[in-house]
């Protein structure tokens, strides 16, 4: 956020946990926060600090919300979601606002994959080579990138679980190939490496048999239910007057959120309160059984990199990941070694859009943070650390490694 214009925007809205409504008729909100260790925090304590964390780490727009006991207990929205020009007034972020959730999409994903497996529709181990009725490269949208691929002998061992769990091979996207192609760098199921390709993939796979969009499929079977009613995989018209745009690190203006076509990789919008509903949604069994929900949660591969992403990705020597026993399970990563017991959680990574949701089920509690900056990430530890009490995240390796909050 440009310094000039921070103190003005960075203004909470809305901060008890029912939808914002005039004054004289709003229920009053909690009055603290209850953090993982037990210890509690009163929310005008966390609105401050959260503001001034925003405002000094430049972040334009943000959302948050806690889930304590597994119902939303808090939430605010701060910044904006559009900056006017021309005379015109900026636009403030609402805890309505639909904001780009990035890569948080590929864990909602996920749940809607196993919602399939739960009712015998969809099978995680049939290589993802004999699901479809062509070779992958005789479809239009893989018919570049994917000719390699499907000449490689070790193509036919590729399944939905190991690109759910990110140990297919594929590198993140095709583009981050030197000529554009897909292809394998490891045999398939022997090593974590991230791969939105892969999650995207599957989600192609679902739409060619299912015969349908994937907005519309998970509308149907995770949005509804959930009540996320601010939340789809596609630009809506309906959202156009409190969509969040995006910006850079400077503030500047990046672009209009208008994601389309679905990919279960990262099109999805959202709001943290919608997450929130996700996740209450999620512990109360109302989206998976209680074996779906173990699968899902299972760790299929051990991380033991220093970071997700650059050069230290492929190390094996991460004493972070290590610590916290970090993980991979199906669209999910866990932290299987904490001392609050086992946590899930998604991180999202875009332009001019950074995100963060975890959950520790112990406690049926998580916190999600939406922000519509590429600063967004400087305010995920701290908010984590003093809003939450969340001490297990691994800062290093997810990239939030700031210095620790007093």
């Amino acid at each position: 956020m440009a310094p000039a214009r921070a103190a003005a925007a960075l203004l909470p809205l809305c901060l008890a946990a029912a939808p914002c409504a005039p004054a004289a008729a709003q229920a009053p909100g909690p009055t603290s926060i209850r953090r993982l260790d037990g210890s509690r925090i009163p929310v005008a304590e966390a609105d401050a600090f959260a503001r001034r964390t925003l405002e000094a780490a430049g972040v334009t727009g943000a959302q948050l919300a806690v889930v304590d006991g597994g119902r939303l207990v808090w939430s605010a929205a701060y910044g904006v979601r559009v900056r006017g020009d021309s005379g015109r007034p900026d636009l403030p972020m609402q805890r309505t606002t639909t904001t780009w959730a990035a890569s948080i999409t590929k864990a909602v994903f996920a749940t809607y994959v196993m919602q399939l497996v739960e009712r015998g529709a969809f099978d995680l181990d049939q290589p993802i080579a004999r699901q479809l009725p062509q070779p992958l490269d005789a479809y239009p949208a893989y018919r570049a990138k994917a000719a390699d691929l499907v000449r490689d002998t070790a193509w036919v061992r590729v399944t939905p679980r190991l690109l759910l769990s990110h140990t297919s091979g594929l590198a993140n996207f095709a583009t981050d190939e030197p000529d554009g192609r897909m292809r394998l760098h490891d045999v398939p199921g022997t090593r974590y490496r991230y791969s939105g390709e892969g999650i995207n993939l599957v989600g192609f796979v679902l739409e060619q048999r299912l015969g349908a969009p994937l907005d519309s499929l998970m509308q149907r079977a995770v949005f509804g239910p959930a009540g996320m009613t601010h939340t789809a995989m596609v630009f809506r018209p309906a959202f156009a007057d409190d969509i969040a745009d995006r910006f850079g690190t400077e503030g500047q203006f990046l672009a209009k959120t208008r994601r389309n076509p679905a990919r279960a990789a990262g099109s999805m919008t959202s709001t943290a309160e919608d997450l929130a509903a996700f996740a209450a949604a999620l512990f109360d069994g109302r989206l998976l059984g209680k074996a779906a929900r173990a699968e899902m949660f299972r760790p299929h591969v051990r991380v033991t990199s220093r970071t997700q992403f650059g050069p230290g990705a492929f190390a094996t020597d991460g004493e972070e990941a290590r610590r916290v026993g970090l993980a991979y399970g199906l669209g999910w990563g866990l932290l299987t070694r904490t001392r609050f017991g086992p946590a899930f959680f998604k991180e999202g990574h875009g332009d001019g859009a950074q995100t963060y949701l975890i959950c520790f089920a112990r406690r049926r509690a998580c916190m999600a943070l939406l922000t519509n900056s590429d600063n967004g990430e400087r305010a995920f530890r701290p908010l984590l650390e003093t809003v939450f009490g969340n001490t297990e995240t691994p800062w290093t390796w997810e990239g939030y490694a700031a210095a620790p909050t007093p």
